[in-house]
């Protein structure tokens, strides 16, 4: 692969886990204020917060989650092996790589780890 790409693709997943840490402090900040408030108002409003909590709590699992994957493949660029599917060793197309910059798994490995989730 060559080493324009990678750096291309780098530059990518790090605006990307930038972007993802500032979402997550948000999110951390405005539970915060949920929690801090939660005292306050009637059983409508407590309920609501909770909900907002949950919601809140749920969504940051999910950019964790990027993030993690994320890291992963700023560690494989590193380790020199980002492109190469784990499952079966052969090179992800640049075209997959391109629009999921973490990705892992080639597309038919992918979709034989999607099988197994159904």
């Amino acid at each position: 692969m060559k080493k324009d790409f990678i750096d291309k693709q780098k530059k990518k997943l790090i605006a990307s886990k930038n972007e993802i840490l500032e979402s997550l402090a948000k999110r951390n900040e405005q539970l915060s204020t949920l929690t801090a408030d939660n005292e306050k108002g009637d059983d409508a409003d407590i309920a609501s917060d909770t909900i907002d909590r949950t919601l809140l709590n749920s969504l940051g699992e999910a950019d964790q989650n990027r993030l993690l994957m994320i890291e992963r493949a700023l560690d494989r660029i590193t380790q020199g092996t980002y492109g190469i599917c784990l499952a079966c060793g052969t090179k992800i197309p640049e075209e997959r790589l391109e629009s999921i910059p973490s990705a892992a798994l080639c597309i038919e490995c992918q979709s034989k780890e999607e099988r197994k989730v159904m």
